[in-house]
């Protein structure tokens, strides 16, 4: 009698581990199936217009994590599979800042060139038409040399400047 008893006690514990090993199992199971992969795209917008985007891959439990997680930006699209994020950066762009240079267009635009103007002819940005003949000699010479670009402050301050150069289009 203690033979089967202690079987069966043997037996109970046996079963007892069986299934909360299950419950365990199915547990993880399920918590792995509440996950959710989405796309997120981050597009970061500068002070000069340039638009930069960044793709990850994020795997949150709920839509309310992944939104928690970027709180401080604006959700431009949404959909199952990836959700678009942009924040507006008061800063110019990291491409200005690597390659901008101040210049002077053919046709007298100033305009942002990628590289110094002497090099390269590739427009990153224009702005306004000149008036090359109130442009004093030096200020002239310095668009034609270019003029780096290195802070936002600088960016507006050269656009300041020269907008007092600005061509007044005669009506005809």
């Amino acid at each position: 009698m203690k033979l089967f008893q202690r079987n069966q006690s043997l037996f109970k514990y046996c079963l007892y581990v069986f299934l909360v090993s299950l419950f365990i199992i199915n547990d993880a199971a399920a918590e792995e199936k509440e996950l959710l992969t989405m796309n997120v795209i981050l597009e970061r917008v500068y002070l000069d217009g340039e638009v930069s985007q960044e793709i990850r891959q994020e795997t949150v439990r709920s839509v309310e994590s992944l939104l928690n997680m970027y709180k401080q930006w604006k959700i431009i699209d949404q959909d199952e599979e990836q959700i678009v994020f942009q924040k507006q950066v008061d800063d110019i762009s990291p491409l200005l800042k690597a390659n901008g240079y101040f210049g002077i267009a053919n046709d007298g635009t100033l305009t942002i060139f990628n590289g110094n103007p002497n090099e390269t002819d590739e427009i990153i940005q224009s702005f306004f038409q000149l008036d090359v003949k109130k442009l004093e000699t030096h200020k002239r010479q310095e668009l034609k040399n270019g003029i780096r670009i290195e802070s936002k402050d600088q960016y507006f301050n050269v656009i300041e400047t020269f907008k007092s150069y600005t061509q007044i289009k005669e009506e005809s």
